[in-house]
């Protein structure tokens, strides 16, 4: 797509010059930055001013080390995050306020950045291609991973909005940062073609190739001044993200899951408006097909407010980016996709990201006020089906979160960040969890090792799924669905697909047909999950799982009910005469998954009460009348 237009000379012959090159206003272009809502510059101001006295933590060797010695990640990357959130408000903060209070605090941060022995984070140095294993880098050896990358992105933006301030009081400090950025990313960048998420080895790219380019990119283009190199850059970013939208399908589907795409598709996004920008607008991809559905796909998985479908890595909560998601949608006439961006800013505002990216608040802060006087009104998909990636979904009515909600998938059980989790399903209702996907936990270096799926989140038996004698689907490839089937109306939503491919042999399952179907007709709409199955012998071994957000009331008639803090319930009717019902609690008590679940979520097992070689189940799930108040 890109590579075959962008070449060596078609970019030379279009990009700025670095000193051209003006993406934003800088800190002295006080209009801009005094135009800026009252509002959002006090709150990035009182962050600032914590900033003040900002003590900036050690990374010590030990806690480098601490990844490969016991698997921990987050020691090191807590003091390491917390520098660059710390630099991010205070430049922010400087910015806006423009009287030179945060520049000494802002000084020691950029000074502490660049006298970092390595901006690779420990846990990315075993997959970022250091040719040396060792608990501790090689530092003559500079790599880069996606937040060497993002620190890069940091400093160049930094010396390129405080550029006459930080002349002003060291010039030495905006040739340090030069120094770094050459030595640490522009050097290796360019010299280098077997870091596997360039996509030029044989080896899949995922989310890490179009973010890490962003940030490359941005330092190229803000802080080289050579049109040969620059240009050249341009042309191997171009050939790069050639293998990045290679693997996708034509529907746009992001199967590293919703809490991704803010890397992917977004970052590709960064991307293209950056080669945009730079070439006045001479270089645009937005009215490529696939462009436009990989931006689509956000705002197809949104269920309500910040629920997303959360297949893979995803989490069920997340707060996207709403000035991205908003000029999106603008670059590629998509005024679905703004409204959500608009609806997604007014939600949130800004806020203290774990990893923030300089560029897009900036741009964010620069439609602020344009966003503040959106109406907000969300799309409300009424049914969605990527018919590639085997995402399924639909909502009981159009442009409402009201009601019912299904979203299902297929696909296959390789895909990036994957879960074993094909022919998977959850149901929300007003918005609100209630048969869910538990996402994942923190990361550790279990989570990207061949004992992945030794984690419950990964497995297929704490998914909506069966497992038959004792068997679970397996990763890979191979294990995926087949025949898959999909048809929508005014009536009814349903989704059908032959699961017995995601199963090892030793499950001994011949075939086994689930479809999922949301009924919308009649003033009365329920789910519908049925599953009819045949067994190569019979057997009781057969156990259906499920996860609620909700602890389980289960009754003997057939029925467990659910009820939320809001009142609302759902009633899950299943035969009792066939299945036994059971329910037990699993504690959350990761950091990543208790913000969004609490305390705990439950495993429904519905079992087979006698042996049998076929056979069909079939659960419904619909909303309970509401308790009549009581009459005073």
């Amino acid at each position: 797509m890109f590579s075959s237009t962008v070449t060596q000379e078609y970019a030379a012959e279009r990009l700025q010059s670095a000193a051209q090159f003006h993406p934003f206003p800088k800190a002295g272009e006080r209009a801009f930055w005094e135009a800026v809502p009252d509002s959002i510059r006090a709150q990035w101001i009182e962050w600032a001013q914590e900033r003040l006295a900002f003590e900036w933590p050690a990374l010590p060797a030990v806690r480098y080390m601490d990844f490969v010695r016991n698997g921990n990640r987050t020691k090191y990357e807590a003091a390491y995050f917390e520098r660059r959130r710390a630099l991010t408000e205070l430049v922010v903060a400087e910015c806006l306020e423009g009287q030179g209070r945060f520049m000494e605090p802002i000084m020691n941060g950029i000074w502490c950045l660049c006298e970092e022995t390595y901006w690779v984070v420990p846990a990315h140095m075993s997959i970022s291609l250091q040719s040396r294993g060792f608990a501790l880098p090689d530092v003559t050896e500079q790599v880069i991973d996606l937040f060497a990358a993002e620190t890069g992105a940091l400093l160049t933006w930094t010396a390129y909005l405080l550029d006459a301030q930080l002349e002003r009081e060291e010039p030495m400090i905006g040739r340090r940062i030069r120094h770094e950025i050459r030595r640490r990313i522009i050097e290796p960048y360019l010299d280098r073609e077997d870091f596997w998420w360039m996509g030029f080895i044989d080896r899949t790219v995922n989310n890490w190739n179009p973010w890490i380019h962003s940030n490359c990119l941005a330092a190229l283009l803000v802080l080289e001044e050579d049109p040969f190199v620059r240009s050249r850059a341009v042309s191997k970013a171009a050939r790069s993200l050639d293998a990045f939208v290679g693997v996708y399908h034509p529907d746009g589907g992001c199967d590293e899951g919703a809490s991704y795409w803010g890397r992917a598709g977004a970052s590709l996004f960064d991307c293209l408006e950056l080669l945009y920008e730079a070439t006045g607008g001479q270089i645009d991809f937005y009215g490529e097909p696939l462009i436009q559905e990989i931006g689509k796909y956000i705002y197809r998985v949104h269920i309500d407010g910040n629920h997303f479908v959360n297949f893979a890595d995803g989490d069920a909560k997340l707060t996207i980016a709403g000035d991205l998601v908003y000029r999106y949608g603008k670059r590629i006439g998509d005024a679905r996709m703004s409204r959500l961006g608009a609806y997604a800013f007014q939600g949130n505002g800004f806020f203290r990201d774990k990893i923030p990216s300089l560029h897009r608040i900036v741009a964010e802060l620069m439609d602020a006020n344009e966003l503040l006087r959106e109406p907000v009104s969300p799309p409300y998909e009424r049914d969605v089906w990527l018919k590639d990636t085997h995402i399924f979904a639909a909502r009981e009515r159009g442009d409402s979160s009201a009601g019912l909600y299904l979203a299902a998938k297929g696909g296959h059980n390789d895909e990036s960040h994957n879960h074993n989790d094909v022919g998977h399903f959850v149901v929300y209702y007003n918005g609100h969890p209630f048969l869910i996907d538990a996402g994942v936990e923190s990361y550790t270096a279990k989570t990207f090792s061949p004992r992945r799926y030794e984690i419950w989140t990964m497995q297929s038996a704490y998914h909506s799924l069966p497992t038959v004698n004792g068997v679970q689907q397996q990763p890979g490839k191979e294990y995926r669905a087949t025949g898959v089937e999909y048809s929508a109306d005014d009536e009814r939503a349903r989704v059908s697909m032959e699961l017995s491919g995601a199963y090892p042999e030793e499950a001994g399952i011949v075939s086994w047909r689930r479809t999922c179907a949301l009924h919308r007709a009649g003033g009365c709409a329920e789910v519908e999950i049925k599953d009819v199955y045949r067994l190569q012998e019979a057997t009781a071994d057969i156990v259906l799982s499920l996860l609620s957000l909700q602890r389980p009331l289960l009754r003997e008639d057939g029925v467990i009910e659910l009820e939320n803090e809001h009142g609302e319930r759902l009633l899950l009717h299943y035969d009792a005469e066939r299945l036994h019902a059971s329910a037990e609690a699993i504690a959350v008590e990761d950091a990543r998954m208790k913000p969004v679940w609490g305390d705990a979520v439950y495993r429904i097992l519905l079992r087979a009460g006698e042996a049998s070689l076929e056979g069909e189940w079939k659960l419904t799930v619909e909303a309970a009348a509401a308790a009549p108040e009581a009459k005073g």
